[in-house]
């Protein structure tokens, strides 16, 4: 849509609200008018929220808790929520000041410190806040988080995969310290098996996720049997990074609504089973 001589490009930034570029031909015009009428279910959401958090014990697991996580979290109350609902928020305050003393103590394990450097230029190199030259750049965030990380859960140390979740959760929280108890919660508590040596849990949804194409889009599932492909092949960046770098980021985090849970976990016995038999 154009005003005068001013089009839909002149009036949307290039960079959006997390710092990332719009690539070669965004069709702004769409945007922008998908986002007019988008705003006032954006706006009746974020009242929703404003007024369910002005009591946070209140976010706790139920019905209308969930039914809300799943339409949507308004960013400026994301951070809060995420801490609130993955137990990350008990964590920061059951251990304070332990992210600094990890930060700050003795020796650092050299072959993870160069694993995280050599991972820095390579996360969301279209985001201008991750890069070197930022001012100021957040790829110094990053690097204490992942190296604390590291540092923290000895057993996990650093995986590729993991700078993309942590340099969105600092996006989202703006915070060295809450990012570091999300994915502490992440990793070493909601999907304690993704980043093990054996990689167990991802492993499992990756068989799952075969599954559910055959369930849902046998087509599809078809095609990739009959081309001989392995799913580990074709989804394995996107279940270790989480599908971070891969989906839009207002969808990152969201529990699927129309997937029975029961099915999912019937599903993630079997092939765990059969997983741990292989071993």
């Amino acid at each position: 849509m154009e005003v005068g001589n001013e089009t839909a490009k002149d009036r949307i930034p290039r960079i959006d609200a997390y710092g990332f570029e719009r690539p070669e031909g965004f069709d702004y015009a769409s945007y922008e008018e998908f986002f007019s009428r988008y705003l006032m279910v954006l706006t009746s959401r974020a009242m929703k929220w404003s007024k369910l958090l002005k009591n946070t014990t209140a976010v706790e697991k139920s019905m209308k808790v969930k039914r809300y996580i799943r339409k949507g979290i308004p960013n400026e109350h994301r951070s809060l929520v995420w801490m609130i609902v993955s137990g990350a928020q008990s964590q920061l305050d059951l251990n304070p000041g332990h992210y600094s003393r990890v930060l700050k103590e003795g020796e650092k394990n050299v072959k993870l410190v160069e694993a995280v450097l050599t991972d820095l230029n390579r996360t969301f190199p279209d985001n201008v806040q991750f890069r070197k030259n930022a001012v100021p750049s957040l790829q110094s965030n990053l690097y204490n988080i992942l190296v604390a990380y590291g540092h923290h859960n000895k057993s996990v140390g650093y995986c590729q995969g993991m700078n993309f979740i942590t340099g969105y959760l600092i996006l989202v929280t703006k915070d060295e310290e809450k990012s570091f108890w999300l994915l502490d919660a992440l990793i070493g508590h909601i999907l304690p098996d993704y980043y093990s040596p054996a990689m167990t849990g991802l492993k499992t949804d990756q068989e799952v996720l075969g599954d559910l194409v055959k369930m849902k889009i046998p087509a599809v599932a078809e095609l990739i049997e009959r081309h001989d492909m392995m799913w580990t092949l074709l989804v394995s960046r996107w279940f270790i990074c989480l599908y971070i770098d891969i989906l839009p980021v207002e969808k990152i985090f969201v529990e699927p609504g129309s997937l029975s849970r029961t099915t999912i976990n019937k599903l993630r016995e079997k092939h765990r089973a059969a997983l741990l038999t292989q071993e």
